[in-house]
């Protein structure tokens, strides 16, 4: 995937109800921008592939429109929120190249 468009962001990480996925969303004004210029490149159920960066590591992933908040979410695998320490609430510093 060729990276077209970069996004850094901030946000507090979060669950889902079900308590299994782990998220940061993106803020609505990005997420406008993306859905505007980019969502030509989603597949199914609103998910966009994505390079995603915290601190030093980057990691192929997927972003998803969540059609009730109006905005992508990412998620965070296990494996990052282990290698990082993360837990909900954590304000994370994001790099995603889309």
């Amino acid at each position: 995937m060729k990276p077209k468009i970069e996004y850094n962001f901030s946000n507090k990480l979060w669950k889902d109800k079900a308590g299994s996925w782990h998220f940061v969303s993106l803020s609505a004004k990005q997420s406008n921008e993306v859905r505007t210029n980019l969502q030509w490149q989603e597949e199914g159920w609103g998910r966009m592939k994505a390079v995603a960066k915290i601190k030093e590591h980057s990691w192929n992933t997927s972003i998803w429109f969540d059609s009730k908040s109006n905005v992508y979410v990412l998620p965070i695998k296990s494996e990052i929120r282990t290698k990082f320490k993360l837990k909900e609430g954590d304000l994370l510093e994001i790099s995603l190249l889309l």
